[in-house]
């Protein structure tokens, strides 16, 4: 990957603007917490701030909604397979239920490396740490996306090749993306598709522009982080050797542990069915099959790639 010199997990500092201590607190994004700034949810040593043009120190007391700002913990991140039918936000305006829902009790509060729509699936990492979220989302970080794509109809794999040089659809460009055609079948197919930039539906909009409508999109990398053989809702903390290692980081902290953190599991009273929503675990048969069939994508754990390095 990409190196960025001016990134440290876990840098501390003795003055740092407002809205980057409550990301770093993991309250919440550091975007969100400018708009709570903004909103006037935030007080300094009792007094309400409406600009996050503000620098503090470890000695000012921060409230946020009327609680005070946590402890910073370590940052960390974890592997979450997100199923079929919940939507990657705190909010939703439509009531909708989302990945927050079902997460495991035990997690502290998190908040998501860039986002998967609702009808798609796979992996996505979880961080306490809204620089490190950060950072893992920008381009320049270099980290590639690897989605399992099954489409409609036939593929003309010479329409694939021209796509290394990137696409503009509708006045959006789109950079580099590498697809291949794993499986043709009689009325769909499966690909292969691997990008760095992450905009919004790209691989759904770069299929349709091709004449395919998606019919099933999962994400079975992020970088080095593998999906591995998760299942729906399992979630997977990622040792702080491990992170540190993929971030090219030197003398990294150690979790003090070797083998791998436990996989915990969503909660079980709020999976449900229905209407092509969550619906909880599937049988290995299933799991094959939904991702598809032949596609050689179960790669090792990422709990397995210490010293490796491998993003929609």
């Amino acid at each position: 990957m990409a190196s960025n010199e001016t990134f440290t997990l876990d840098k501390k500092s003795d003055s740092e603007r407002i809205a980057k201590r409550i990301a770093r607190a993991g309250v919440c994004s550091r975007r969100e917490a400018e708009a709570r700034i903004n909103e006037g949810r935030v007080k300094v040593n009792g007094k309400v701030i409406t600009s996050p043009v503000l620098n503090v120190s470890d000695t000012d007391r921060i409230n946020v909604d009327g609680q005070a700002l946590p402890h910073r913990e370590p940052a960390k991140l974890w592997r979450y397979y997100k199923p079929r039918g919940l939507v990657v936000s705190d909010r939703d305006e439509k009531d909708r239920e989302t990945i927050f829902d079902h997460l495991p009790a035990s997690l502290p509060r998190v908040m998501t490396v860039g986002r998967l729509d609702i009808d798609s699936e796979g992996l996505l990492l979880l961080t306490n740490d809204g620089d490190l979220a950060r950072h893992l989302e920008l381009p320049a970080t270099g980290w590639s996306r690897k989605y399992r794509v099954r489409v409609q109809g036939h593929v003309n794999e010479a329409a694939l090749a021209p796509l290394e040089k990137g696409i503009t659809i509708d006045g959006v460009r789109y950079g580099r993306i590498v697809a291949n055609l794993d499986r043709q079948m009689q009325s769909n197919a499966w690909l292969t598709v691997a990008i760095r930039e992450g905009k919004n539906r790209e691989v759904r909009r770069i299929m349709e522009h091709l004449g395919h409508k998606v019919s099933r999109l999962i994400r079975v990398s992020y970088g080095p982080f593998q999906l591995g053989d998760m299942s729906d809702g399992d979630v997977e903390q990622i040792r702080a050797r491990v992170l540190s290692d993929q971030l090219g980081l030197t003398d990294p902290e150690d979790d003090g542990h070797a083998t791998a953190k436990p996989r915990l599991r969503a909660k079980p009273s709020m999976k449900r069915s229905g209407g092509g929503r969550y619906k909880g675990k599937t049988s290995s048969s299933q799991q094959d099959d939904k991702r598809g069939k032949d596609a050689h994508n179960r790669g090792p754990s990422s709990r397995h790639k210490t010293g490796q390095s491998g993003r929609r």
